[in-house]
């Protein structure tokens, strides 16, 4: 008989124990193999090897995990088997694992347009580092906050797109058309306006355009910070939360 309960400790990172610190190593090692065919344009005969024994490890992870996952829930154990696929870290853990069917079949389409999906193999480091875990878990605290953000800055980024299109009517010189050719152009210079980037590819030659550029910059000052306070708060938080329940439980060894 499996033991369920030893299976969680050893996939929860951080565990101590001598198997546990083995297991967080090997998967660490795994990641990084599936990560060095990213770094290269050019596939080489090592890749697929790396790819298969990353591919292997990742699988059994995530299938160990799925397994135990009532263990480390709440919720009854048929909804906990249910909802984990689900799950931010277990999504981003499948789509690490799609790719690995390009080593099954060269001829699996969705393998082939699924390639891209390896830069997924790196979020899985987030189980193995506690920062990034705890920035995970602000995220999803903190969702709904950061999501009014994003649409505010939508709906900012399409109102001075439009203005900007329409008020803008001024001819390149150099390449007789328009500045901004597409609405595409003018929702671009939006978005970097309203972030403060300025990359200068584009830019308004009016006054009128210079007009807006100014207040969609200083509106993209307040708009980008908002998120930055939010994530700390949320941040500092978590961190004194953790910190509470290991003195309780040190406490409690006492």
């Amino acid at each position: 008989m499996v033991n369920r309960k030893w299976i969680s400790d050893l996939v929860e990172p951080g565990k101590p124990g001598v198997l546990s610190q083995i297991y967080d190593f090997l998967m660490l090692m795994a990641i990084a193999m599936g990560t060095v065919p990213l770094l290269f344009r050019d596939y080489r005969p090592l890749f697929l090897y790396l790819d298969i024994i990353s591919a292997v490890f990742y699988m059994t992870d995530y299938l160990l995990r799925w397994m135990t996952c009532d263990l480390r829930s709440e919720k009854p154990k048929w909804k906990a088997f249910l909802i984990y696929p689900f799950t931010p870290l277990a999504i981003l853990d499948l789509l690490s694992i799609l790719p690995s069917f390009e080593i099954v079949s060269s001829t699996y389409k969705l393998a082939k347009s699924a390639r891209l999906l390896k830069i997924f193999r790196f979020t899985k480091i987030i189980h193995y580092i506690g920062p990034l875990e705890i920035f995970v878990n602000v995220i999803k605290k903190q969702w709904k906050l950061l999501l009014a953000v994003a649409l505010v800055a939508i709906f900012d980024i399409l109102v001075t797109a439009i203005l900007m299109f329409q008020s803008e009517q001024e001819i390149d010189p150099v390449t007789g058309e328009y500045i901004f050719k597409t609405f595409y152009d003018a929702v671009y210079w939006a978005a970097i306006t309203l972030t403060t980037v300025g990359y200068g590819d584009l830019c308004p030659v009016s006054e009128l355009g210079k007009t807006l550029s100014i207040i969609s910059s200083l509106l993209g000052i307040g708009i980008i910070a908002m998120p930055s306070s939010i994530i700390t708060a949320g941040y500092m938080e978590e961190m004194n939360r953790r910190m509470k329940e290991m003195e309780s439980k040190n406490q409690d060894t006492l």
